[in-house]
């Protein structure tokens, strides 16, 4: 088995075609269902924009999860990373607990520091390669999020 725990190998670790390729496709249901917010009917909307935020929470809860698993292999305690780890799961929650616009508007925010929290902890870990493909995914699901609570505020 391979060791996992960080390098001082210079070269930074990029997504694979395969993962950048299930990354990219993991933004059809944030644009979809976005999209659907806007679709008449009299109770589609509100489904449709409780869907993104379920979506959006899930993927919070992953990104989340994705520190707790470097904590895991660093061999030492992390108790901050165990920290953050759960932290997104835990906002995500109660976004969904928040009237669906309200809770897109909290997801939009976790998301955004979920961003910033790699952009800052990622370099440490040699994963600064993936930071261009997270840019673009939170900048689309974001977007998706911020159009569908104005859907469902309008």
């Amino acid at each position: 088995m391979q060791d996992l725990a960080p390098t001082d190998d210079p070269t930074p670790a990029a997504p694979s075609p395969l993962v950048s390729a299930l990354g990219y496709g993991g933004l059809l249901p944030f644009g979809l269902l976005a999209l659907a917010v806007f679709w008449p009917g009299e109770s589609g909307p509100a489904f449709y924009g409780f869907a993104l935020l379920a979506y959006g929470a899930t993927i919070a809860s992953f990104l989340g999860a994705i520190h707790w698993g470097l904590a895991m292999r660093s061999g030492t305690p992390q108790p901050l990373a165990y920290l953050w780890g759960v932290a997104p799961s835990l906002v995500a929650w109660t976004a969904l607990l928040q009237p669906t616009p309200w809770g897109l508007l909290l997801l939009t925010g976790l998301l955004l520091l979920c961003y910033g929290v790699d952009r800052r902890l990622y370099r440490h870990h040699q994963l600064q390669g993936w930071l261009p493909m997270r840019a673009r995914l939170t900048t689309v699901a974001c977007a998706s999020c911020l159009a569908a609570a104005w859907g469902l505020l309008r």
